[in-house]
């Protein structure tokens, strides 16, 4: 797949990916700002000004007006935070292009934060906040975050806490947005039915004179452990949802390749050791995943389900068991070729859409500052041996390094201690 990186003047970098037979055209803006850039008292400004940045712009007075005219192209859009960076980002027929990027550019440069809007929209968030919270699924990826790196910004919620969205003056998400929404932290990604040199002429027409600015940074993680951890949640369920999680290592790792694999043997797809184990011989639970987090300065690799409340030991201690057959024993290579074989298969079908294409190039060179295709990262799939898998193994499942989070009908912590263990 053919893509060119462009970067202007003031350091905006925008990348092409032409696709001539898909019908369809994405435009995204993807910019450094995210839960990892805020202070404790705004924790939540991130995500708070996603939402009112589609509140209106001064072309696009209020919220319908943006969303009649994205509507009236037939366009799918939308916004997402994460720690790291926010995107922006509509999606439509590749003859409307040009409107597309226009409105999606006014959103991200002309947003006007209307006061009574956002009094309006710190509801909108709470509820936004209270959903997760009542999808335990969801929500137990938030205390292992917290868990795992405490009173830090990566410790944090995305979203925040209530009483600072409750707390949110409008002075205070116009001076974040002036401090983290600049040209030299963007890059902007048009995918689909779409030439280059238009691409770029629409580009210049509208970023090209957007001043530079001084940049604030982000807080480095501070990340360490000397003895296993455990959160746990009470909450009336029918089944408990936990995470088992180890530290790993960051994004510019050479061995998140293996950690890849490792992950594939472990949890992917329905032949997968965890499956198999989970739902064919203990029939314990419907869903189990593996895969590993990588962040600009961390990571971490997790294996989480949700299970029979009763039988939460026999299941902790399976996984573990699992896990220490990964130490002691080299995975075959039929079993290895299996899961290098379905991570691939699954990296290629996940990449069928713009959107997804944007996302998939738009990430690799907003945090990474590079960029490879698909078949690049194929092969480095491919050139992981077992070996790798079996000392990535035993660098990772370490007994002092075990993090569990959970949220389920317990209490005490007590009982998980004593089985979290190798």
């Amino acid at each position: 797949m053919k893509f060119s990186k462009k970067v202007l003047k003031n350091g905006l970098r925008v990348i092409t990916v032409p696709m001539k037979d898909n019908p369809t055209a994405t435009v995204l803006i993807l910019v450094e700002a995210g839960s990892k850039y805020e202070s404790k008292k705004v924790n939540g400004i991130s995500h708070f000004l996603e939402h009112m940045c589609f509140k209106g712009t001064a072309k696009r007075p209020k919220a319908i007006d943006i969303s009649k005219e994205l509507d009236a192209l037939g366009s799918q859009y939308n916004a997402f935070t994460a720690q790291e960076y926010t995107g922006y980002y509509a999606k439509s027929d590749a003859k409307h292009f040009k409107q597309i990027f226009n409105i999606v550019s006014d959103i991200y440069l002309n947003s006007t934060f209307p006061d009574m809007e956002m009094q309006k929209e710190k509801g909108v968030i709470i509820e936004e906040i209270n959903m997760y919270e009542d999808m335990p699924q969801r929500h137990v990826q938030d205390l292992m975050m917290k868990l795992l790196y405490g009173n830090q910004p990566a410790g944090w919620s995305i979203a925040g806490e209530k009483k600072n969205i409750l707390n949110m003056k409008r002075n205070e998400l116009v001076k974040y947005k002036n401090q983290h929404y600049l040209p030299e932290a963007t890059v902007l990604v048009i995918s689909g039915q779409v030439a280059e040199k238009e691409v770029i002429k629409e580009v210049n027409k509208i970023f090209d004179k957007i001043p530079r600015g001084e940049k604030v940074q982000k807080i480095t993680t501070k990340d360490m452990q000397t003895r296993p951890k455990i959160l746990v949640k009470f909450k009336k369920t029918d089944q408990t949802h936990f995470v088992l999680g180890v530290r790993t290592y960051d994004l510019f790792s050479k061995k998140n390749p293996v950690l890849s694999v490792l992950a594939g043997v472990l949890g992917g797809g329905m032949s997968s050791r965890l499956f198999q184990k989970f739902r064919e011989e203990m029939g314990v639970g419907y869903y189990v995943r593996a895969y590993n987090d990588a962040y600009t300065d961390h990571g971490f690799f997790q294996i989480s389900a949700g299970v029979d409340n009763k039988r939460i030991d026999e299941v902790i201690q399976a996984v573990l068991e699992e896990c220490r057959k990964l130490k002691v024993v080299k995975v075959s290579e039929e079993e290895l070729n299996k899961a290098k074989e379905c991570l691939i298969g699954n990296m290629k079908l996940s990449l069928e859409s713009t959107d997804d294409i944007a996302n998939f190039f738009g990430g690799q060179e907003l945090l990474k500052r590079e960029l490879y295709n698909v078949e690049y990262k194929a092969q480095e799939i491919r050139r992981v041996t077992a070996s790798q898998v079996q000392d990535l193994a035993n660098n990772i499942f370490k007994n002092e390094g075990l993090n569990l989070a959970l949220i389920g009908p317990f209490k005490e912590n007590s009982k998980f201690l004593q089985i979290l263990k190798f």
